[in-house]
């Protein structure tokens, strides 16, 4: 069973369909309330004839028993009609989220509220309500997200993004929307496309707040994960020369894996692409690439749109928001890594493979693993996808921290196959 998504205003609202369920579920409410009236029925009728004869010398007391079993047959009903709503709501899959709590912010009742479409069911769709599209895992952190909800109507929203953003790496994505003017900082000194994929960005421009660094020159002294070590510095260092000059075997060269593609690459999807530079080559290319990303640690999404490219705030536990089969090209690294959870890397590769066209490119770029068992267990995975291998590059590196153990890293370029 799906949903619908229907532009109102400045909502969007999820449509609940009707289905077979929802059929069953009111076939047995009637059922029920025949099954408690035929029950009445017997009742009264079944009464014995002394009774009976009592009951008709005594008119009101004989009122008063049917008040009784009234009554009783409607506090049946109601209380029916509560464990079928219920029992709906957990077939349906929505509104996990008990709105009656104290602590809920009176703006997050109010978006969660479903709202009856005014002129009923919709003969085309079967749409009967909207409701609101909030992640189920929001339940768990309905504390957090009544914080996030509250804030003055119609004026500035409060400096929390660092609390929405807890909220989407607990799972309790989407947000909710909010009715707040979020802080608007002036982008000054932006040049213009394509200059603007290669100039410094202004500091000023960006996000500070809740990151423990200040400043570029701080981001660029550290590693932020294994794709980003000083990957802000675009005007010099080693992230003016990835994709176009390679360090070892395991780094192909974009105008290598482009010429690969059957059919040329238009649009592209970058995930968890750092700052950018995967996106801004692709870009000199006339190629068009949404690059995936979180500000965690650093202000990403502002940086890569400061370049002049797209950034798309989601992390990777969301289903990709793309119809299937629409990207030429999908480039991922380390990223993509699902940690202890091997079935959550599986579930994120079917959604690589639905978004990604029949001929396309899945590049997977330096990927990090930790030992020969991981990298078995992940070509394995790979193999079940039945994708061609254009290149296939396996190598081990230093890292230069710490113990200085090596790892083992897998570069791939795969064709992703025709399937009737």
């Amino acid at each position: 069973m799906g949903s619908v998504s229907l532009k109102i205003g400045d909502g969007t609202a999820r449509f609940r369909r009707a289905s077979f369920c929802s059929s069953a579920v009111n076939i047995l409410m009637l059922f029920s309330v025949v099954t408690t009236n035929l029950f009445a029925l017997y009742a009264f009728s079944s009464s014995p004839k002394d009774h009976q004869d009592h009951l008709i010398h005594n008119p009101h007391k004989n009122i008063s028993l049917i008040s009784e079993h009234v009554s009783l047959i409607l506090r049946e009903i109601a209380s029916s009609q509560k464990k079928l709503a219920k029992m709906e709501k957990e077939l349906l899959g929505y509104e996990t989220m008990d709105i009656s709590r104290p602590n809920i912010a009176s703006e997050l009742k109010l978006f969660l509220q479903h709202h009856q479409l005014p002129l009923g069911k919709d003969s085309r769709t079967g749409i009967t309500e909207m409701v609101a599209s909030v992640g189920h895992s929001c339940e768990k952190s309905a504390d957090l997200l009544s914080q996030y909800m509250v804030y003055k109507i119609s004026g500035p929203c409060p400096d929390d993004w660092s609390l929405g953003q807890k909220l989407i790496l607990r799972g309790c994505e989407p947000l909710p929307r909010r009715r707040c003017f979020a802080k608007s900082v002036p982008k000054v000194g932006l040049y213009r496309f394509p200059a603007s994929l290669w100039k410094p960005v202004s500091e000023k421009i960006l996000t500070w707040s809740g990151l423990g660094c200040k400043n570029l020159e701080c981001l660029n002294k550290k590693k932020l994960s294994r794709d980003c070590a000083g990957c802000f510095n675009i005007t010099s260092g080693y992230e003016t020369q990835k994709f176009v000059k390679a360090r070892g075997k395991n780094d192909f060269l974009i105008d290598d894996v482009l010429a690969l593609a059957s059919g040329g690459i238009r649009i592209g999807f970058d995930i968890s692409g750092g700052s950018g530079t995967f996106a801004a080559r692709m870009a000199e290319r006339n190629v068009t690439v949404i690059t995936n990303t979180l500000n965690v640690d650093a202000p990403f999404s502002e940086f890569i749109a400061a370049r002049g490219l797209f950034p798309l705030y989601l992390s990777l536990d969301h289903r990709f928001p793309f119809y299937d089969n629409v990207f030429d090209l999908i480039h991922a690294s380390s990223g993509l890594d699902g940690g202890d959870r091997p079935e959550k890397l599986e579930f994120l590769m079917f959604d690589i493979d639905r978004t990604l066209r029949a001929g396309g490119l899945f590049w997977l770029d330096n990927f990090c693993c930790a030992d020969d068992e991981k990298k078995t267990a992940l070509t394995r995975l790979i193999e079940r996808f039945g994708y061609k291998k254009l290149k296939w590059v396996v190598g081990e590196k230093v890292e230069t921290a710490g113990s200085r153990k090596s790892e083992v890293y897998l570069s791939a370029v795969l064709q992703k196959p025709a399937r009737v």
